[in-house]
């Protein structure tokens, strides 16, 4: 686990002052990477990587950039879970280090391209091909590590976080496309970011720069095509079978684990499931808000933790905590996505450091199994569709109305989302239905410019996704998980990666190996999602390892932060002062004097506020400061490693 950049000329030229470019990338990224650092630049000075290292694999022997016999060098971040595998298969007695690092230059001489296809892990990596003069770059399937990149005069730079390309872009701007994306989703989509001229790599994607010219090909889909042939004693068997083999593989570590545990089904089955692996020294990490006692899971996480034999830390979250840190975790997410989880889980991230550098997490359990409220919202109004139409029994894809209603109970706590979503329209087709769901801009009003933001529709952006080929269109339940794992999954991982890397932590997710979600997807929705019960086949599977009390949990709301009662109180004047800087009142995008008025009138765990914050603290934390990115470049008259 580490912190990756590199520059490559896309002529192959002499690049000016590279090492200096290269330590400035490596600066930037030092909290990615604590146990050390170096660069590499190619004898011609056309090409140049950068790394920072957290040791987890090969603590003595497994430094970056690494070189093969061929004078391929590369630069990596993540872990590959199946490299001992990989070793026997390419010939141990080939390898110089114990290294999965060396396993991927190996891999990639025996298979070229194709070397993605047999790694299981998290990744994302820049490897020189000296032979073909060719550069190569990957991510992992499901985007768990971070790749970024931008083209400026002339040169390719990549790295793990997008700070460490600022110094070189031309100028810090927003990215309209990315920010209309952001306004509607709290994500942005299709290899957008909020920097205009700054992208990412998406997931199961690689990148091949060759004479000049970037190549961007996809390497892995999940296909939801669904088996009808078996029954759920099958699927839940090889489901459980699965879920061991991933946690077997995500405990492989030369220093010790731990496991984030919130008390909900997915952390709760990740932590069972290892500490049944007879891991002696694993403990776990909560974090919660003893001050708002509808937000305390605390009861869960000590039932859990004693039902497994666990020790647990637990750690209180405060205002104070808010008002010390927020921008902290703004400034290490680059830019803002997914939900007010971030800062939450930035608190314990930093807690757990003091006692481990790997931690498991329950993420992308919501995504594969079907774990949000939203989607028994929409289903149900589907089922109430079909009983009109006559429709309701017909196939295999449909969840009955009969036997949902006594699941509708998990929605008592969104009679607000409710309300919104059948304030205007109903029965339309399954796409805007949905849309109309996770739009988080409907409350948005002259808050925003919005015709600064005409031209470009996130809508249709997000039918390409929704409709894709790789879903039969049959099965709504799918179509939505689908949206959600393309888009929101990676998001939440942005989160899990920067707020744990903050901290020279390693965050690992044994929900997202691929065998396992792509079987996952075979699944119908009639097993997965039975009689409209959430997480149903993973419940099935879990039953006779944990407690009924969180089997049959039904008021979990993700990791809620009282944001509106904290802008009535102690953080007012804090958040208030946010808004009303100079800079702040006079946002191209944003009108702050409208965001202020509204402050008080933020409805209970509402986003439209913390979307809003997250902005302008983003605007504060890199647009505002473009001078102090700039001053790092060896070409300014002040340039030096200030960072």
């Amino acid at each position: 686990m580490c912190g990756i950049g590199g520059v490559v000329s896309l002529s192959l030229e002499k690049i000016s002052n590279l090492s200096q470019r290269l330590h400035v990338m490596n600066e930037l990224q030092k909290h990615r990477g604590p146990d050390g650092h170096a660069i590499w630049q190619h004898e011609r000075q056309s090409v140049g990587f950068a790394h920072r290292r957290l040791s987890i694999i090969d603590l003595t022997t497994g430094q970056q950039p690494m070189s093969d016999r061929n004078g391929n060098w590369i630069t990596y971040n993540g872990e590959i879970y199946n490299y001992l595998e990989l070793r026997e298969e390419m010939g141990a007695g080939n390898f110089i280090t114990t290294s999965d690092t060396e396993v991927i230059l190996q891999a990639y001489q025996k298979w070229g391209k194709d070397c993605v296809n047999h790694l299981r892990g998290m990744f994302a990596f820049a490897l020189w091909d000296e032979t073909n003069q060719v550069l190569f770059c990957a991510r992992d399937r499901f985007g768990i590590k971070p790749f970024y990149y931008t083209v400026v005069d002339g040169h390719f730079y990549f790295a793990s976080e997008i700070k460490a390309l600022l110094p070189f872009v031309k100028h810090i701007e927003t990215d309209p496309e990315g920010l209309a994306d952001y306004l509607i989703f709290q994500f942005c989509m299709a290899g957008k970011t909020l920097f205009k001229g700054i992208y990412e790599l998406l997931p199961g994607h690689f990148l091949r720069m060759k004479n000049g010219s970037l190549y961007v090909e996809r390497y892995w889909e999940v296909y939801y095509y669904l088996d009808f042939d078996h029954t759920a004693k099958y699927f839940e068997e090889n489901l459980k079978r699965l879920l061991l083999e991933s946690i077997h593989l995500h405990l492989r570590s030369d220093v010790p684990v731990g496991t984030y545990l919130s008390g909900g089904l997915d952390s709760s089955t990740v932590t069972s499931l290892a500490s049944r692996r007879h891991v002696d020294d694993l403990i776990c990490f909560h974090g919660k808000f003893s001050f708002y006692k509808e937000l305390d899971e605390s009861l869960y996480a000590h039932e859990l933790a004693y039902w497994c034999g666990l020790e647990l830390h637990e750690i209180d979250i405060t205002v104070s905590d808010f008002i010390q840190n927020i921008r902290k975790v703004i400034y290490h997410m680059d830019y803002p996505a997914a939900g007010p989880g971030s800062f939450p889980q930035y608190m314990v991230s930093k807690y757990a450091s003091r006692y481990r550098k790997v931690l498991l997490g329950g993420q992308g359990g919501d995504e594969i199994f079907g774990g949000y409220a939203r989607y028994l919202i929409a289903y149900f109004e589907q089922c109430i569709k079909a009983a009109i139409d006559g429709t309701i029994h017909s196939g295999n894809f449909i969840v009955t109305y009969e036997s949902i209603i006594p699941n509708l109970t998990a929605l008592r706590n969104y009679k607000p989302l409710l309300k919104e979503f059948w304030r205007e329209g109903l029965f339309e087709e399954m796409d805007r239905r949905y849309f109309r769901l996770i739009n988080r801009a409907s409350l948005i009003q002259d808050e925003v410019k919005w015709e600064l933001l005409r031209g470009y529709s996130p809508f249709e952006t997000f039918c390409t996704i929704f409709n894709g080929n790789n879903v039969r269109k049959e099965s709504y339940f799918d179509l939505m998980t689908h949206f959600d794992f393309k888009t929101l999954l990676p998001a939440l991982l942005q989160v899990e990666d920067r707020v744990s890397m903050a901290h020279g932590v390693e965050s690992r997710v044994p929900f997202l190996d691929h065998p396992l979600v792509e079987f996952s997807a075979t699944i119908p929705s009639n097993i997965k999602f039975k009689d409209g019960t959430m997480k149903q086949v993973l419940k099935a599977v879990m039953k006779p390892i944990l407690p009924g009390t969180i089997i049959d949990r039904k008021d979990k709301m993700g990791f809620p932060v009282p944001l509106t009662q904290w802008i009535k109180g102690e953080a007012k004047e804090f958040i208030y002062d946010i808004f009303s800087s100079e800079a702040a009142l006079s946002r191209d995008f944003i009108d702050n004097r409208k965001v202020i008025n509204g402050l008080t009138r933020e409805p209970e765990y509402g986003r439209k506020i913390w979307g809003m914050l997250c902005l302008e603290l983003w605007q504060q934390e890199f647009h505002d400061k473009e001078s102090q990115f700039k001053e790092l470049l060896p070409s300014s008259p002040n340039g030096h490693l200030r960072w």
